[in-house]
């Protein structure tokens, strides 16, 4: 018997719902995006995340009914992400999910955002399960994680300052490129020259930590003494990332045993870093999945699909599940 379980994010600035069939078939991912509303701002303003997450979810979640082809007393399971993120945006998604579920008599799943990132492999490669390595890299999280199970999330390894895609946002604001801005630096790249612009590469030695408050700072200063194209900085800001990011896998490799790498995340959508980590597993012979562009982002899909492996254990949350915004990895 198909398990169907629907799947609410809106832990930033994205609002999401989705169906997912047996936790690994995708029947519907309906996005509405805040881009347009944030853009001015240079950054999300979690007033108006909230406000716009209250405007679009009723529609989202018709549509993602609709496109899934099924009803709301055909499914089995609400799962909704509760953390971490913006505590006004989680608690539009948790209110919802719990209103669903009790008004339905269906059981409720409550779901780490950043377990959820991961999960979203599972999607990309149905044949893969746990254990494995992974690597959460987003505007928020950079964290290298040991998947024992997927109710076991072991972090070994993570940033002391910056995000990676902290760093993208804030340089290209400085550059004048539209928010979020990762995209645009990557395609700024691929125009520019890296060899013309000397950047800090912090690798931290064999320690499984990232740093990369550094690296913002001596591109900011570049980027405002205007010496340099964009071009040139973007590139060379994209290569010291992606070979920060592909080094440090390859130690977690090694000092996990791991065989099996996992990225995602919204900065994994970022295509020199996936040809770069491409390239460092074939060269060490190690199976690397890596979600689709689309599910690298914030999604619902994500959401579902270990909702769905929790509630086949018989692991759900009571209906006085609220938000948690600090929520560590490690945390169911």
């Amino acid at each position: 018997m198909t398990l169907l379980v629907l799947g609410i994010e809106t832990s930033c600035d994205d609002t999401s719902v989705a169906v997912v069939a047996d936790g690994r078939t995708v029947l519907s991912s309906v996005f509405a995006s805040q881009v347009a509303v944030h853009a001015p701002f240079g950054g999300v303003v979690p007033e108006l995340a909230s406000r716009s997450h209250l405007e679009a979810l009723p529609g989202t979640l018709d549509e993602a009914l609709r496109l899934a082809g099924v009803g709301l007393p055909q499914l089995d399971g609400i799962a909704v992400t509760y953390g971490p993120g913006l505590v006004g945006s989680l608690l539009v998604g948790v209110m919802a999910a719990k209103g669903l579920a009790a008004g339905l008599g269906r059981p409720l799943v409550g779901v780490n955002h950043l377990q959820a990132h991961l999960a979203a492999c599972l999607v990309a490669d149905p044949t893969l399960d746990p254990p494995f390595l992974g690597l959460v890299v987003s505007g928020g999280h950079t964290e290298l994680v040991r998947v024992e199970d997927l109710d076991r999330f072991r972090l070994v390894g993570a940033t002391r300052d910056d995000a990676a895609g902290e760093v993208l946002d804030k340089v290209g604001r400085l550059l004048g490129l539209p928010f979020p801005a990762g995209r645009w630096i990557e395609e700024e790249a691929h125009r520019g020259d890296p060899d013309r612009v000397r950047l800090p590469r912090p690798f931290l030695g064999e320690r499984l930590e990232f740093s990369f408050s550094g690296l913002k700072t001596a591109v900011s200063l570049l980027a405002r003494a205007g010496l340099h194209r964009r071009e040139d900085l973007c590139a060379a800001l994209q290569g010291v990332l992606v070979e920060v990011l592909v080094r440090k896998c390859e130690q977690a490799l090694g000092q996990c045993d791991a065989e099996v790498l996992t990225v995602a995340g919204g900065v994994a959508a970022n295509g020199a870093l996936r040809s770069g980590l491409a390239a460092m597993a074939a060269r060490l012979g190690v199976r690397l999945v890596v979600p689709s562009r689309e599910l690298c982002t914030d999604n619902a899909a994500m959401v579902a699909c270990l909702g769905s492996a929790r509630l086949s254990r018989g692991l759900v949350s009571p209906l006085t599940l609220s938000a948690e915004p600090s929520l560590s990895i490690e945390v169911n």
